[in-house]
């Protein structure tokens, strides 16, 4: 019985580790409901057998997100207008799921500038496609954050972010919104292979 017991305990820990994920270099996890969902690096899972990041559910239902985020200082883009693309690729996304872009000014309470694609929001099952977000960072911004969320359940995997700078007559996607948390001096670990 003990022999039995023991098996079973090391089989659900075995499972566990094979099923986790880890964190991402420069990466957190935060969200309405973070505990909802597994986030990390799913290894070879990108577009080109490399690593990408993932937001997996793990409960049945969720009324609230998860997001897998990181944040940088504004300084090399201030006063511009920025694009931030990547690609993503979902399976079974009941609610739904995108990139999202904010930059922050200290003391406010609303950002700048934000876009999570909640105007135009990846459901269901999606193979690698990209996405791109264009914002302005004004001169006052103190924080740009940015990362992929999902709402609902399923799974999704992120990869090859990128930024740059491009003409003001670009359009902007976004609106504004939302809050705060640890910063980075600039955007880090967008291919997540480390």
């Amino acid at each position: 019985m003990a022999k039995s017991l023991f098996k079973n305990v090391l089989l659900v820990a075995t499972t566990l580790i094979f099923l986790s994920f880890d964190l991402p270099t420069g990466w957190f996890n935060a969200g309405s409901k973070p505990k909802s969902y597994e986030m990390g690096i799913d290894k070879s899972a990108g577009q080109n057998g490399k690593n990408a990041a993932t937001i997996k559910s793990i409960d049945k239902t969720i009324d609230g997100f998860g997001t897998l985020m990181q944040q940088c200082n504004p300084n090399k883009y201030l006063g511009k207008r920025i694009k931030m693309s990547g690609f993503v690729k979902t399976e079974n996304v009941t609610g739904w799921a995108g990139l999202w872009l904010r930059v922050d000014q200290t003391g406010l309470r609303q950002p700048l500038s934000f876009d999570n694609m909640g105007d135009r929001p990846i459901k269901g099952t999606t193979d690698w496609t990209k996405y791109e977000i264009t914002l302005d960072v004004p001169n006052n911004a103190s924080l740009i954050a940015y990362g992929a969320l999902m709402d609902g359940t399923g799974q999704i995997w992120f990869d090859n972010i990128t930024f740059e700078i491009i003409s003001d007559f670009a359009p902007s996607t976004g609106s504004t919104n939302l809050k705060k948390s640890p910063t980075v001096d600039e955007p880090t670990n967008l291919d997540f292979e480390k």
